[in-house]
């Protein structure tokens, strides 16, 4: 049996003090959770060159901290730039809701490695610029966020949209140099989506100038084999128009360090051209040594070689990019 212990006042009043101490620290260390959504109208000016595009959305935030105001706190990390308009207050359910509508130009690293067979991944972040995970949560609103599917990107269609939370981890303490605040943890909200290309019309409008090069120079053959002008002004004439188009495409395509579809397709466009060359030099020195029958053998070989390589390569690495 526990015994009968009897409290002195100033002693009860100390006790008070304490568990009054200990609720309000329990009570600040618990984050105010924000239930946070979107509704994506558009995704439009895609811009492969200068790495961004344009979005405009709706988001809403409902939460219970009067200190939180996020017309001022709002923060998108990896936009360029973002516009805010008509931002609507009002309560909901006993806590404050807001609702804004938002422009932001966002950047993102193409994927071109198989253009124009390309699928891309779109990311939206959005933090809250002043409070850290200490102070605010966000949680998804899954059922509410959804994208217009009136406004489909032309060209592409919008597959896997999903909305989630994560933290953010910032390596700094930017600017508080006490111990312990070396780095800050934010809650992060994303709105993501994934973007697949209607290539087969594209593939062919960009490609058609490298193809009727290609098909310049392969003239080139019929030629007899002894004739020197068009034996070499056709491939000479089709291998420029050819490097005009790389510089063409290259012009809408961001920089890459990677061996893209496009650059494997020209490749092969000049490899072929410079067989054609080969063939047509080797076919005159044989002719001028009155090899006449080799030279003409060698004519149709290299016709027949060159086509059938170059068909055979151009659908593999097509394919490829295709199924990837």
């Amino acid at each position: 049996m526990l015994p009968n212990v009897t409290f002195t006042y100033p002693m009860k009043k100390f006790l008070s003090l304490i568990c009054f101490l200990l609720a309000s620290s329990i009570c600040r260390a618990q984050p105010d959770t924000v239930r946070v959504g979107s509704y994506v109208i558009s995704v439009h000016d895609i811009n492969f060159h200068e790495k961004e595009y344009t979005a405009r959305f709706w988001i809403w935030f409902v939460y219970s901290n009067p200190k939180l105001d996020f017309t001022q706190q709002l923060d998108i990390p990896n936009s360029k730039s973002v516009e805010q308009a008509f931002p609507i207050k009002d309560s909901l359910e006993g806590k404050a809701w807001v609702m804004m509508k938002m422009k932001a130009v966002m950047k993102e690293k193409w994927n071109v490695s198989d253009f124009p067979f390309d699928s891309q991944h779109l990311n939206i972040h959005v933090e809250n610029s002043q409070y850290d995970t200490s102070s605010l949560i966000f949680k998804p609103d899954t059922a509410g966020s959804r994208f217009d599917p009136e406004e489909a990107i032309d060209g592409w269609k919008i597959k896997n949209f999903r909305v989630s939370t994560h933290l953010k981890k910032y390596e700094t303490g930017f600017g508080d140099s006490r111990p312990g605040h070396g780095s800050q943890i934010f809650s992060s909200f994303q709105v993501e989506m994934d973007l697949e290309r209607d290539a087969i019309g594209l593939f062919m409008k960009i490609f058609v100038g490298m193809y009727i090069s290609f098909l310049i120079a392969f003239l080139s053959f019929a030629p007899k084999p002894h004739e020197l002008d068009p034996r070499f002004g056709l491939p000479v004439g089709g291998l420029f128009a050819a490097v005009g188009n790389k510089y063409i495409i290259d012009s809408i395509l961001p920089e890459s360090s990677t061996f893209t579809l496009v650059d494997t397709l020209h490749t092969l466009t000049f490899m072929a051209i410079f067989s054609m060359l080969v063939v047509s030099a080797i076919c005159i020195r044989l002719h001028d040594k009155g090899k006449i029958s080799a030279s003409e053998r060698l004519n149709k070989t290299g016709f027949g070689f060159i086509l059938a390589m170059y068909l055979f390569f151009n659908i593999l690495f097509v394919s490829i990019a295709v199924l990837n």
